[in-house]
């Protein structure tokens, strides 16, 4: 026999609902893992339709490094050069002063820019500057239409719009660990300068604690971080609705995903790289 209790309304009884806290949570994971899955679609077709012919984004993509260039070297150099002088540089060399070491501070550069800051701060500057404008570009022709406009007349838009993108950020974000990486090394000289110290050591300890797997590693760690901001960039602006005030949601979104982003891709990686290279453990 059926003991079900009506309520009046035609609903059942409230034992039987679930908890509004559970379903907003419930429906927040499915709208989070849809949105993980459209972006990793996003990336294979891109990737499978750039290295396909014909090659015609060459332009859009040269325009796209222009672009990104113009607008984040500069914060990139000065970002880069602050994180190595101040909390980096001067913790250290007052710490390594104590103990009159502090020609050991071209051994902790090696870690502190090579292994970490470079890659990250080229992470953080890029996503802040060009995957924001990147976002709002596209997200503003999707409001305006134009994106549709260009699928009603059979252009292939993940072709058009996305690969040149990708492609350009994945080439900034390589180029800028360079720039990182000296403008880091030029702060750690202007630290041992300050200090009253010889350059020589500083040199001598940096270049013998590096190696040229850490260096590359620090390449890889960009790329991997070029694709994931130029992917997430270009599905929230892609995907962006509801007229102004949706392109600026969608900017907002890309930047956080893209900075948790950061920090899940560098945990992973780091650690990876320390436990199938041991030797990058050891004091050298």
């Amino acid at each position: 026999m059926d003991r079900t209790i009506d309520n009046g309304a035609g609903r059942p009884p409230a034992s039987t609902r679930p908890a509004p806290r559970r379903a907003w949570l419930d429906g927040r994971l499915a709208g989070a893992t849809l949105q993980a899955g459209g972006m990793l679609q996003l990336a294979g077709q891109a990737f499978w339709r750039g290295f396909r012919p014909p090659y015609d984004y060459g332009p859009e993509l040269v325009e796209q490094l222009r672009f990104a260039l113009r607008i984040s070297l500069f914060p990139l150099v000065l970002t880069a050069f602050a994180l190595s002088f101040g909390p980096a540089g001067i913790q250290a060399s007052n710490f390594l002063g104590l103990f009159g070491a502090l020609d050991r501070l071209g051994g902790v550069y090696v870690i502190v820019v090579i292994r970490e800051f470079a890659p990250l701060v080229t992470a953080i500057v890029v996503a802040g500057v060009a995957g924001t404008a990147i976002c709002a570009d596209l997200g503003a022709r999707r409001v305006r239409e134009e994106i549709d406009a260009l699928e009603v007349l059979g252009i292939d838009t993940v072709r058009a719009l996305v690969v040149p993108r990708l492609f350009a950020i994945v080439i900034v974000c390589v180029l800028f660990d360079v720039f990182a990486l000296l403008a880091g090394v030029l702060g750690a000289v202007l630290v041992v300068v300050q200090n009253h110290a010889p350059v020589g050591p500083f040199f001598s300890t940096f270049f013998s604690s590096a190696t040229t797997l850490e260096l590359a590693a620090s390449f890889v760690k960009c790329a991997i971080y070029g694709v994931m901001i130029a992917i997430v960039c270009c599905y929230k602006g892609i995907n962006a609705s509801g007229g102004a005030a949706g392109v600026g949601r969608a900017v907002n979104q890309s930047v956080v995903v893209a900075f948790l982003a950061t920090g899940a891709i560098n945990y992973v990686f780091t650690q990876l790289l320390l436990a199938t290279n041991p030797i990058l453990s050891e004091v050298r």
